[in-house]
């Protein structure tokens, strides 16, 4: 055990990482297991089985990209790799992956390389679409953005180099989801809802977390915006969307992830020590928390108008969602590489 802790960035990992890696190919093995049943009941904890467990992954990929698990990098950088294969990010490649998020955490801004609002306008019929599905709560910026992500290679906002890095996880990804039809169509089917259901809790928690402005820069590795490095204003414009304050443990439903002030005041602190961490340097009272009932009212009231934003909003969060005034902003998934 000394042998294995020694690797570890901090020496009491080793069970929290047993752990949550235990609980992902649980859910997400026993999900596709459960999807396969007769009946509704079953599957249907499949579905909430299997999306958890992408969405437990995807924040341990965000993890991985701080290097908050391990002390070397490249033992990070494997096992994020591997945890995208689960997520579906996969199509795009851990280190844009990663260098995308740090771009978000150095500049203090949302840099981006592709906006598909001015793509989404041009297409008018496509926009319709979006438009309805997201009235019907599917996440369509999301999906749209995921496809993007499967073909960005043979487009002029991908990496021509990496054609066949892609061509070759396509075939991959595809062989396996044959041959889990041929296992069970009905799982396969039902695979989607769960991984809409990932989709909509990344981006519901991606939506109130910070005031930051978006920035079509991300390939300009030396871009200058007027708060970079500001600490000051990555923590006055970052906000921490605890799922509930009174039970604490209901907030590794999203590996803590919400504890986001205190993620950025420690980028590499792990998840499971993040609630202490935010007690330690904001208490109870802290002015940068808002609450679960007004981000969802906020989502459901503004759904739509998110599809168009571009920023969280001139105001702050909390007093925007006591008005009823914040704005989800989309197309934001640290799972994107673009």
């Amino acid at each position: 055990m000394r042998y294995i802790a020694q690797h570890f960035r901090h020496s009491d990992g080793v069970w929290p990482l047993t752990l949550v890696l235990a609980y992902i190919l649980t859910t997400y093995i026993g999900g596709w297991l459960l999807m396969a049943q007769p009946g509704f009941l079953l599957p249907l904890l499949g579905i909430i089985a299997c999306g958890h467990g992408m969405v437990i992954a995807a924040y341990l990929v965000h993890d991985c990209a701080h290097n908050a698990i391990f002390k070397k990098t490249e033992h990070n950088t494997n096992l994020g790799k591997l945890l995208n294969w689960i997520t579906g990010g996969s199509y795009g490649t851990y280190e844009d992956l990663r260098y995308k998020h740090m771009r978000h955490h150095v500049d203090n801004a949302d840099p981006i390389s592709f906006d598909y609002r001015g793509w989404l306008k041009s297409h008018p019929r496509l926009e319709r679409l979006v438009f309805a599905l997201e009235w019907l709560y599917f996440p369509a910026v999301d999906i749209l953005m995921h496809a993007l992500l499967m073909i960005a290679p043979f487009t002029s906002i991908g990496d021509a180099k990496q054609r066949k890095r892609l061509a070759a996880v396509l075939m991959t990804r595809s062989i396996l989801l044959v041959a889990l039809a041929l296992w069970s169509l009905k799982a396969v089917l039902l695979y989607t809802l769960a991984y809409l259901l990932m989709l909509t809790v990344l981006r519901f928690f991606d939506a109130y977390q910070h005031n930051y402005e978006i920035v079509v820069n991300l390939n300009d590795p030396d871009a200058e915006l007027p708060h970079k490095g500001n600490k000051d204003y990555e923590q006055n414009n970052t906000y921490s969307n605890l799922i509930s304050r009174r039970w604490p443990m209901l907030n590794l439903l999203v590996l803590n992830f919400c504890y986001h002030n205190a993620h950025h005041a420690k980028p590499t602190m792990p998840w499971y020590k993040l609630p202490a961490l935010h007690n330690e340097l904001f208490g109870d009272a802290y002015t940068r928390t808002v609450g679960l009932k007004g981000q969802l009212r906020s989502y459901h009231r503004n759904r739509i108008a998110g599809i168009y934003a571009e920023t969280y909003g001139q105001v702050e969060v909390p007093v925007a969602l006591r008005d009823g005034k914040a704005v989800p902003v989309y197309g934001l998934s640290f799972l994107t590489a673009f």
